[in-house]
């Protein structure tokens, strides 16, 4: 079958693959132009991370001098006048005696305690003793009276048989 004519004296399939191409350009600008804009905003959020990357890389040291400057001035300060010097040397005073009183409390409640139990100690151990004494002093004496009342009946014995 042969091609139909349009108006313009180009066949059907002329005209569709035509059309076909158009679009097919039209389809590549609009990628090629997504494809630029991305690879914009790639670069551009990589040229951010990186200066961002270098500013802290840079303001991290900065901060930690001023840190320490502003800690080394916190140290300083209270030396910085004879009256402060004198106020700071008052507090540290006061801190250390306190501190000894503490210990001192606690040394002593601690040697009451040590001396509570020590004489717990010796009295449960003295009354154990007299229990044993107690307990021995009897068995010695039923048994001397058990021995004598033998030596009783053996005696006895003896004199019935002579």
């Amino acid at each position: 079958m042969a091609p139909e004519n349009t108006s313009n004296g180009t066949s059907k399939s002329k005209a569709e693959a035509k059309r076909a191409t158009t679009e097919a350009k039209k389809t590549a600008a609009k990628t090629t132009g997504a494809t630029k804009k991305a690879a914009a905003k790639t670069g551009v959020a990589e040229k951010s991370q990186a200066q961002t990357l270098l500013e802290s890389a840079v303001d991290f040291p900065v901060g930690a001098v001023l840190s320490v400057g502003d800690r080394i001035g916190d140290i300083v300060d209270p030396w910085t006048s004879r009256t402060k010097a004198e106020n700071e040397l008052k507090s540290y005073r006061r801190q250390i005696e306190k501190a000894a009183k503490r210990t001192e409390r606690r040394g002593t409640t601690a040697r009451k305690r040590a001396t509570t139990e020590a004489r717990k100690t010796r009295k449960r151990v003295e009354r154990e003793a007299r229990k044993r004494q107690r307990a021995a002093t009897s068995t010695i004496r039923s048994s001397r009276t058990e021995v004598e009342r033998r030596v009783k009946q053996v005696s006895d014995q003896l004199a019935a048989l002579r």
